[in-house]
């Protein structure tokens, strides 16, 4: 499972950048790569929101762990 914790957190970093770069410079990083709203930049930004809610149970593994 440590590949894909590694895996989901590194797509959420490339998300925070990609959320970062709209927010500041209204530059979308994915768009530019892939297209606007293709079925590839779609499939890189549905992974993305799955890791991030995949990378909400390292919350839950820690609490977990901090109560023992």
């Amino acid at each position: 499972m440590k590949i894909l914790d590694r895996i989901a957190f590194i797509l959420v970093l490339i998300g925070a950048i990609n959320w970062g770069l709209i927010g500041f410079f209204q530059f979308d990083l994915v768009a530019v790569l892939f297209g606007q709203m293709t079925t590839f930049s779609r499939i890189i930004y549905g992974l993305v929101g799955v890791s991030g809610l995949y990378c909400l149970s390292f919350f839950a593994k820690k609490s977990f762990r901090d109560a023992d």
